[in-house]
């Protein structure tokens, strides 16, 4: 049985969740509400064994949208996919923007993520349109999902599969030496690909940027 409440996010998540089956006895939410530039979202994070890393708000994804805020202007009607969206807070909110989004996760993530798009549905409803994977997305976003080495080259053919000419790429992680995200950024991009550091806080939490 779930027992939400209302809290404020002041806090900061350092480590994920493993996914063990059993970690929980019982599944538990918080429901919390975020202030970004004027829009306030409210996200629920649905505890549990069976979404891992899916179930929190992840500090890298309240920064990236941070960062989005101040470039709000370049996002509207721009066709975004982001990756990994776990709860749907960074992609709610560059639809918020104007941006034309499409979130995606494994399927276990994808019903608490209905449930926060429709939380946050504005007055003027969403706009409705067919599920489309095409190559030649705008925007890519990714929060924090740079943390298992073994999945490094199937992230690089996603971004291969995704991305055109023009394509930009914004990648947020806490920069974990124990993931070796800065691997990733460094070595593991296709030869010729290179990532900018576009902005930083507390030599923490990097946001880098792809121009295709």
């Amino acid at each position: 049985r779930a027992y939400p409440g209302i809290s404020d996010m002041n806090g900061e998540v350092d480590d994920p969740f493993p996914m063990e089956d059993c970690l929980f006895e019982e599944t538990f939410s918080n429901e919390s509400v975020y202030n970004l530039s004027g829009h306030e979202l409210r996200i629920k994070q649905l505890f549990g064994a069976n979404l891992g890393v899916a179930a929190p708000v992840w500090e890298a994804a309240i920064h990236l949208s941070n960062y989005l805020a101040e470039r709000s202007a370049e996002l509207k009607g721009k066709r975004v996919i982001e990756l990994g969206s776990g709860t749907g807070l960074l992609g709610i909110f560059a639809a918020r923007l104007g941006a034309v989004v499409t979130l995606t996760d494994l399927p276990v993530a994808l019903p608490p993520i209905s449930a926060n798009v429709g939380a946050n549905t504005p007055s003027g409803g969403w706009p409705s349109l067919p599920p489309h994977f095409p190559s030649d997305w705008d925007l890519v976003l990714g929060a924090d999902i740079i943390y298992i080495p073994e999945t490094f080259p199937l992230l690089i053919e996603t971004l291969v599969h995704l991305c055109r000419s023009g394509t930009v790429v914004f990648f947020c992680s806490k920069m974990r030496k124990e993931h070796r995200t800065h691997i990733f950024m460094r070595i593991i991009c296709p030869p010729g690909s290179t990532w900018s550091l576009c902005n930083e806080m507390n030599s923490r939490i990097l946001t880098f940027i792809r121009r295709l």
